[in-house]
């Protein structure tokens, strides 16, 4: 899978988007996260694979690690960054970041808490760089990838450029 072909002609480059529970894999109901992260990449000018949805764990860290590997200026993952036992997509993503970026995992949250939502600041999702993919890991529910695309909006085009070696404007 290579992913540093080419872009819908705004440059972005291309998007992964990994839906981290096991409900949603098993199909016992559907993804509606994951969607909504890649719809949100796509307005914002990122050429965006299927949404891959694999069960909590190890999985996601796998997925990760390929993505990254394939060339994804980007890999956004949903889910399994709470308290329940099976929530280890920090755990898992942590080990493959060069680079952390805590300040946007921090705005990420905070958006939710301003939203009015004061259990975001349970999330315990990380924001970094895998080499030169950003990797954020945010919430499972709608109203935080919601919550999380408002903050990328305006902060992951830039990201991606520098990642690549660019300047400020």
């Amino acid at each position: 899978m290579e992913l540093d072909g080419p872009t819908d002609g705004r440059g972005r480059g291309r998007a992964v988007v990994i839906t981290a529970s096991d409900r949603a894999f098993e199909q016992i109901y559907p993804d509606r996260s994951g969607p909504l992260a890649a719809e949100g990449l796509a307005a914002m000018g990122f050429a965006v694979d299927d949404v891959q949805v694999v069960p909590d764990g190890e999985a996601v860290g796998l997925a990760i690690r390929e993505a990254v590997a394939a060339g994804a200026s980007v890999v956004l993952t949903t889910g399994g960054t709470g308290l329940g036992p099976r929530d280890l997509t920090p755990e898992v993503t942590e080990p493959l970041l060069t680079r952390q970026l805590p300040q946007l995992a921090a705005q990420i949250a905070q958006r939710g808490i301003d939203a009015g939502v004061p259990t975001a600041c349970l999330s315990r999702g990380l924001a970094g760089m895998a080499g030169r993919t950003i990797v954020v890991n945010l919430p499972g529910s709608v109203g935080g990838v919601r919550d999380g695309l408002a903050v990328l909006e305006q902060v992951l085009p830039h990201a991606v450029d520098q990642a690549r070696g660019g300047d400020h404007p």
